[in-house]
């Protein structure tokens, strides 16, 4: 039997069933890997070891009854910090709500969790407002990615995502409102999902805001997806609830029925890693080889598109950075206030508009640009995993994102988008790719993935503490 932290979700289940293990039994060796790990990742916010217990508990007298709340009762699960869990502080990250107080109430993703009997492991870490792809926090400090301590995870659900590669639990809840749950997966080489917008419920909700499931195995995250994208009527956002289980679907993709671009340079931002390059295009070669069409396509993203994303959300973290006290101001990362301060202070209403008027350029050209195919593969980040201690990969404050090039269009566009790990860079860094599904077509974003997880080359172990 392996060890109880290489359970996915999925095998946790079968073991519950079979009365094998205990949710009490996972969620205790849970509990140690946490401990043994997080003086080396520091990928924890709180740790609600008593309260995961509890419910630890009460799941195990639920199965022992015969009846489990849902497929996921008595699994671990972690999740981000500025998702609210009735009870626990949301201080976004950052030492300016260093004495933000407790919760009243849970978001749409804790609550569907606690509903389905999930234990809850606690909250991870994220950098300040969610505004960077860095694992680096005001409040949190520097997590580090699992792979390798002196590299980055990337933002902005960078513990969830170490979190993952360390084994802390089968399932961790992200949120990505321009790439913050795929970015953290391809640099520690994990499976993330970005639903289609409204397809999981959030709560504030935002233009490009979702939440979705980081996990080690695609069907976990499928699993997770049966549960999350109940409705919520906070998310006024939402979309109509369909009725969809997932993980029963999840085979059912015939690639000699696809055609898929492949988007190997998007012509803005960073340059595109030679090693990650080679990734995207191996991935598309296997799909081709079995039966795909596979096409390479040209950049739709203009270097004028994603600055006017930039300022945008430079306007927007500006006016959120002015409304706190001065002393609070003073608490924030600098780099982040330099970041949203350095032309945002200046811009008019007619810059701002022209920025947002970038975003609908954006949008559009990407709704347009995966009408020809079924699906879009690319990279997920052009890079590979910086410096753990940087604020961005630049660590240039009026150019912090250059690396979300791949990721946030699909945000706009409010596609489903994924990052799957295909392998690892010479020096063991592990490279993920992305996939694309049009709007609403999170099933086939999860299908392609699950099918690329069963072609993609000999994964390695997952890292263990030293």
């Amino acid at each position: 039997m392996p060890a109880i932290h290489e359970f996915t979700a999925s095998e946790l289940r079968s073991a519950y069933s079979r009365r094998e293990l205990s949710p009490l039994e996972v969620a205790r060796a849970a509990l140690s890997r946490i401990e043994s790990w997080e003086p080396r990742i520091n990928a924890m916010y709180r740790v609600a070891g008593e309260a995961a217990l509890e419910q630890a508990r009460a799941s195990e007298a639920r199965w022992r009854a015969g009846a489990p709340l849902s497929a996921l009762d008595g699994v671990p699960v972690t999740i981000k910090e500025n998702i609210h869990t009735r009870g626990d502080p949301a201080p976004i990250g950052t030492c300016a709500n260093d004495d933000a107080p407790p919760q009243p109430a849970d978001a749409p993703a804790a609550a569907r969790s606690r509903e389905a009997g999930c234990v809850i492991l606690g909250k991870t870490t994220m950098p300040d407002y969610g505004m960077l792809s860095s694992g680096l926090s005001s409040l949190h400090g520097v997590t580090r990615n699992p792979w390798r301590l002196d590299r980055n995870t990337s933002g902005s659900s960078s513990g969830a995502a170490a979190a993952a590669a360390a084994g802390y639990a089968p399932l961790h809840i992200g949120t990505d409102i321009g790439g913050s749950v795929r970015l953290p997966a391809t640099h520690c080489g994990i499976f993330a999902l970005k639903p289609s917008l409204g397809r999981i419920p959030v709560y504030p909700p935002y233009m490009g805001r979702v939440a979705g499931p980081m996990t080690r195995t695609v069907i976990d995250a499928a699993l997770l997806m049966n549960v999350l994208s109940r409705p919520d009527p906070r998310d006024f956002m939402s979309l109509p609830f369909h009725e969809q289980n997932y993980v029963g679907n999840l085979e059912n993709l015939n690639p000699k029925h696809l055609k898929i671009g492949f988007l190997p340079d998007m012509q803005a931002g960073l340059p595109v890693h030679p090693e990650v390059r080679a990734a995207a295009q191996a991935a598309a070669k296997a799909l081709s080889h079995a039966g795909a069409v596979v096409e390479e396509m040209r950049s739709f993203l203009t270097p004028e598109m994603l600055d006017g994303m930039a300022r945008f959300f430079e306007a927007r973290s500006y006016n959120d950075f002015m409304q706190l006290a001065a002393a609070r101001r003073e608490k924030v990362l600098p780099f982040i206030a330099e970041w949203c301060s350095w032309r945002a202070a200046r811009f008019s209403g007619r810059e701002v508009m022209l920025a947002f008027n970038a975003i609908v350029a954006m949008r559009d050209a990407a709704v347009a640009a995966i009408q020809p195919y079924d699906f879009i593969l690319s990279p997920t980040s052009p890079i590979l995993a910086y410096e753990a201690e940087l604020a961005s990969p630049n660590n240039d404050s009026h150019d912090a994102l250059p690396h979300i090039a791949f990721t946030v269009p699909y945000n706009m566009s409010e596609q489903p988008a994924a990052s799957i790990n295909w392998g690892a860079s010479s020096d063991g860094l592990p490279i993920g790719v992305q996939l694309i599904g049009k709007r609403f077509d999170d099933l086939g974003v999860l299908k392609l993935a699950r099918m690329l997880e069963q072609m993609r080359p000999a994964q390695r172990d997952w890292p263990e503490p030293s």
